[in-house]
């Protein structure tokens, strides 16, 4: 058949304009990017266009398709219109199903499958072309996918033919990186009709997106039915939780002449198609979908679409090395995507359910899956392409280093690569499984170990939907135990005291299990229980667990995790499988794990130190041997005979930790430091200083070698700070030091008084008015330039003058506190001239 022939088959679809300018690209280009609007029918006509090509030479066409359903349902389309069943000119390869023959010419395929033909033949021998069909989504496989292609076509492939079709992408940009022309399809995109919530309707609704939707989206439902006489409802949802909620909403409240449909990729493929194709004669049907719906699929008879503005994608937290599901407004193009499916057979409406001001703040684009995802698997595609710098590929967006850097640590943990960077035999053998590399890391080790079936058992459990939902949100606490759904495995419904199982999810692990048994050609079903731990931590390395209170474990990264120890009886060590984050880290999916069991599977991760550290519920140094895994403690010893400088090394760190103002200063030690501080006041080039700062600077210098022998605070308190203070002093110092700051200054009563520096700049000297009867001037102090503020007390020491004039006191200020004192204290001497009287320090009877 020719090309004309061929085209001319075609159905009238609006990319068939298109199609003659995109076969004269191709024939002169191996590049070529092509741009069409939803609903162009470009998924379906192009490949079956380019099975004429003159460059094919009967190589076979890749589509590849962002989700299973769609690649179905593509391979179905195209099938039906060259009247053949699937499986002849046109197959479709998805996981657990590879539907193809001797005849197929086209194959629809999912993402990854790319990744792994190129793997395994860098080459693509028998392939002509490559068709990266709704490659706007930008998911991971997507991009790595493109990625290899580009270099297997450079370096091997000149003729690869690869092609980027698009409905939202900026094409002028893709084409000026791919170097190759756009080819553009207007289509007959039918007018969409698009009404926004009012500012009042969007602050009367919840800020929670759950709650948001499921008091919008009835009440839109219901009104777009009532508006409009004819004609299906999509409406997207972001993700299962909320279509649950939404259709207990609808349960009920729909007239008997609407279906109700539900479009998820967990769903049977016959549930899926019951979605996707056409409502009876007579009777309309609504679509609660999630964004599978967005692209390729056509879902027939929809003229409303209703959109709730929201998406669930996952999001890659390096500082963790943990991945959580975020639900985020959705991005103008994937807005636009949506309500293109309302126009794609007729005119149609679409009822956003959010404000014309809101739809102003949405990100023009979402941020590209593998810029926020776990690099996990495209790091081990790397090594085993040879790539040892992602930077070596050409990329749209390249992968963040942060993120590679920590999957590569990951698969030095799987033993999937060596310290050289460079794939092991294991490495490509776990991503020959099409799992996750952990998940292939378990199944290919517990195959090893003998535990096949569990291994199986477990790694579907963990690669799909929980099995295990609550009851309408009446739990608040998960259900950890992945023991318990083991047992659903094999038939025994264990107590699950507010959660149901979930038969869909419990269906597609019981499937995915046989398949790998399948693939392993393993018969025996059996499961034993007592594997789990070990084999989730095989998995899972980095989430083993150590108990460190009833509801809390630490992991082996030193993250504190909330788990339900209670459940497991308060087991010593766990193996965590999923995580939630967040404001409170907890588990989600556990197992125990025994002491033995580590040693023996991990004994080479282990180290032994002998370690000396402060232990702050004792108040000293302890000096143990510890075995550790990580952050977790396996087996710790008293050691015999510590370094005791290592003792007094734990013992400073601790005390500098504390800060110098806990340290157990002494009442000398605080005067020393106060007659220092004046000193410094006073001539800081010649004097310490002794500030807390200063101190807490220069700890290493006044007080490390001090604690030589010391491991306790008890033992700190006995140290004496003064003489620590002062050895950094020289003898002169000192002598200099009781010079110009003495600690006591004599009277001419003959007593010595003490001076008070806690002021650095004015020091006290605090004395009764008796016993400095005779003294003439205010006494100085370093080397005479300082006058101590006398604070002069009644006979019952309290202060009845404050002054640093002395003389002038003795003339005026005197005869005032005389006049007041003599009557309160009459047997103590009140003298006319206290310039010449006797200074005394009791009374006139007793004078001394």
């Amino acid at each position: 058949m020719t090309t004309t022939a061929l085209l001319h088959r075609l159905p009238d679809l609006p990319v068939k304009e298109a199609l003659p300018q995109l076969l004269a690209a191709l024939d002169s280009h191996t590049r070529v990017v092509l741009e069409a609007p939803p609903g162009a029918g470009k998924t379906t006509l192009v490949p079956l266009a380019l099975l004429e090509a003159s460059w094919r030479s009967g190589g076979k066409i890749l589509v590849l398709e962002p989700r299973r359903l769609a690649t179905r349902a593509a391979a179905q389309r195209m099938s039906d219109i060259l009247s053949e069943p699937v499986g002849q000119t046109v197959g479709y390869w998805v996981r657990m199903e590879h539907v193809v023959s001797a005849k197929t010419q086209v194959e629809v395929v999912t993402e990854g499958i790319l990744t792994r033909l190129l793997q395994e033949d860098p080459a693509l021998e028998g392939i002509s072309a490559i068709i990266f069909d709704e490659f706007h989504e930008r998911n991971l496989q997507g991009d790595l996918g493109l990625a290899l292609a580009l270099d297997a076509q450079a370096v091997l492939r000149p003729d690869l033919r690869i092609m980027v079709m698009s409905a939202t992408l900026d094409a002028a940009a893709i084409a000026k990186w791919l170097d190759a022309p756009v080819v553009q399809s207007m289509g007959r995109q039918y007018p969409v009709e698009t009404n926004y919530l009012s500012n009042a309707e969007v602050a009367a609704a919840s800020t929670r997106p759950a709650q948001r939707l499921v008091n919008l989206v009835p009440k839109a439902i219901k009104q777009a039915l009532e508006q409009e006489p004819e004609g299906d409802i999509l409406v997207f949802l972001p993700g299962m939780g909320e279509i649950r909620k939404v259709a207990e909403q609808l349960e009920g409240r729909l007239a008997s002449s609407i279906d109700l449909h539900i479009l998820h990729g967990d769903l049977t493929l016959s549930k899926q198609l019951a979605a996707i194709q056409p409502a009876p004669q007579g009777r309309r049907k609504v679509v609660l979908a999630t964004s599978i719906a967005e692209t390729s699929l056509t879902i027939e008879g929809v003229k409303i679409v209703i959109d709730g503005g929201f998406a669930r994608v996952p999001k890659f937290v390096p500082r963790t090395g943990l991945t959580t599901l975020v639900t985020i407004p959705v991005s103008k193009a994937a807005a636009d995507q949506r309500r293109g499916r309302a126009g794609r057979l007729g005119p149609g409406i679409c009822y956003r359910l959010w404000s014309t001001a809101d739809q102003l703040q949405l990100p023009e684009n979402q941020t590209p899956e593998i810029c926020e995802a776990d690099l996990t698997g495209v790091a081990l595609e790397l090594a085993i392409w040879g790539v040892k710098d992602a930077n070596d590929l050409k990329w749209l967006d390249i992968p963040p280093a942060a993120a590679l850097s920590l999957a590569r640590d990951l698969l030095l943990r799987l033993e999937a690569i060596n310290d050289a960077g460079n794939s092991t035999a294991h490495g490509k053998a776990i991503a020959s499984m099409g799992l996750t590399p952990r998940l292939s890391h378990l199944v290919i080790r517990g195959r090893e170990l003998g535990y096949t079936s569990t291994a199986c058992a477990l790694a579907a459990l963990l690669s799909e939907k929980d099995v295990i939902k609550p009851v309408q949100q009446a739990w608040s606490e998960p259900l950890p135990d992945l023991q318990a759904r083991l047992e659903l495995l094999v038939g025994k419904r264990p107590y699950l005291p507010g959660f149901v199982v979930d038969e869909n999810a419990l269906r597609r692990v019981k499937e995915q299990s046989q398949h790998l048994r399948q693939r392993l050609r393993e018969p025996n079903a059996a499961l034993n229980h007592e594997a789990v731990g070990i084999l989730t931590a095989l998995a899972y390395p980095d989430r083993i667990a150590q108990l460190e209170a009833s509801g809390r474990v630490r992991l082996v990264t030193g993250q504190r995790v909330a788990l339900q120890t209670e459940l497991f009886g308060e087991e010593a060590f766990y193996s965590i499988a999923h995580l939630e984050i967040g404001a409170k880290p907890h588990a989600l999916l556990a197992a125990p794990l025994s002491k033995a069991e580590i040693l023996k599977y991990f004994g080479d991760q282990t180290e032994t130190v002998d370690e000396v550290r402060w232990e702050e519920a004792t108040a000293r140094v302890v000096a143990r041997s510890i075995t550790r895994l990580g952050a977790l403690v396996l087996d710790e010893k008293q050691q015999p005979k510590p370094d005791p400088e290592q003792i007094a090394d734990a013992l400073f760190q601790a005390l500098q930790e504390k800060g110098v103002a806990r340290l157990p200063w002494s009442d000398e030690a605080i005067k020393t430091r106060s007659r220092l501080m004046f000193l410094h006041n006073l001539a800081p080039e010649n004097w310490p200083d002794a500030s807390d700062e200063a101190l807490q600077q220069g700890m290493e210098v006044w007080l490390r070698p001090h604690l030589s022998g010391l491991r306790s605070l008890d033992q700190v308190t006995r140290l004496d700070f003064n003489e620590a203070l002062l050895s950094e002093l020289s003898w002169e110092q000192r002598q200099e030091m009781d010079r110009l700051a003495p600690t006591h200054l004599q009277v001419p009563s003959g007593s010595r008084i003490a001076i008070d520096y806690s002021d650095a700049t004015t020091p006290v000297l605090a004395v009764r008015l008796q016993e400095v009867f005779g003294m003439l001037e205010t006494p100085k102090i370093g080397g005479g330039k300082v006058p101590v503020l006398m604070h002069l007390l009644s006979p019952a020491s309290r202060p009845v003058q404050v002054t640093r004039d002395l003389h002038s006191f003795w003339n005026t200020g005197y005869f005032d506190v005389r006049k007041d004192l003599r009557g309160r204290y009459p047997k103590h001497h009140w003298p006319d001239n206290p310039l010449e009287a006797q200074a005394t320090r009791g009374t006139k009877k007793r004078p001394l």
